[in-house]
C-alpha cells in the first residue's frame, strides 16, 4: 500500500511540475496575437518568415513567394483565434503555408511554355543557385522542403523540427537523404 501511495505521489509531482512549466516564447506570442497584439504577430511574422519563405519556395515558382509570404501571414492574421494550441504555433502557419502552395496551383491560371533558347538571353547571375533549386524542386516531397529550409533558409536541423511539428529524426533523415539524392542528380547533370 505505501509504494502504490509512493507511485501516486510521484504521478501528482510530475503532473504539477508539468502544468507549472512557463509557456514557451512561441505560445506567449501566440496568446498575445490572439488578443490583438500587433507587436506580438510582428515578432511571431520575424521568427517564422524564413520558415514559410522556404516552405513556399519549394512548391511554388519563386517569382510568387514573397507575395504568398504576406498572404500566408494575412491568412493567419486573420485565423489566428483558431488557433487551439498555441506551443503549436508553427506547425500551424508551415500547414497554413502549405495549403496556400496548393491553392496557389488551383488558382493560378497555367504557365505557358519557356522561352525559345535564341530569347533567353545571357546567363543570369543566379544561374548556378537556379539550377540547383529546380533539382530540389525535382526530388520527393519530403525532401525537398527541409532541404531548403537548410540551404536556402539557414535553418538547423533542430530549427526545422522545432518550427514545423517534425521530428529531430525525420528532419534528419530527410536531410541525409535529400543531400544524397542533390548529390547524385547534380552530378549527373553537371557539364
Amino acid at each position: 500500500m505505501d509504494a502504490a501511495l509512493e507511485i501516486r505521489a510521484g504521478e501528482l509531482a510530475t503532473v504539477s511540475a508539468e502544468a507549472v512549466r512557463p509557456p514557451s516564447e512561441e505560445a506567449r506570442l501566440a496568446r498575445a496575437a490572439r488578443a490583438g497584439d500587433r507587436v506580438a504577430f510582428g515578432r511571431l511574422y520575424a521568427r517564422y518568415a524564413g520558415m514559410v519563405h522556404g516552405i513556399l519556395l519549394a512548391r511554388v515558382p519563386r517569382r510568387e513567394v514573397d507575395d504568398l509570404v504576406q498572404d500566408v501571414f494575412l491568412l493567419a492574421l486573420r485565423r489566428v483565434d483558431a488557433l487551439r494550441n498555441p506551443d503549436a504555433f508553427g506547425p500551424w502557419l508551415a500547414m497554413i503555408a502549405r495549403n496556400r502552395a496548393a491553392d496557389h496551383f488551383r488558382r493560378a491560371p497555367l504557365e505557358s511554355a519557356e522561352l525559345p533558347a535564341h530569347l533567353t538571353g545571357a546567363p543570369h547571375p543566379e544561374g548556378e543557385a537556379m539550377a540547383v533549386l529546380a533539382i530540389i524542386r525535382r526530388l520527393p516531397e519530403a525532401y525537398r522542403e527541409p532541404l531548403i529550409l537548410r540551404l536556402v533558409e539557414g535553418m538547423t536541423g533542430p530549427e526545422i523540427a522545432a518550427r514545423t511539428g517534425m521530428t529531430a529524426g525525420s528532419v534528419r533523415v530527410n536531410l541525409h537523404r535529400g543531400m544524397q539524392m542533390l548529390r547524385e542528380r547534380l552530378g549527373k547533370e553537371a557539364p
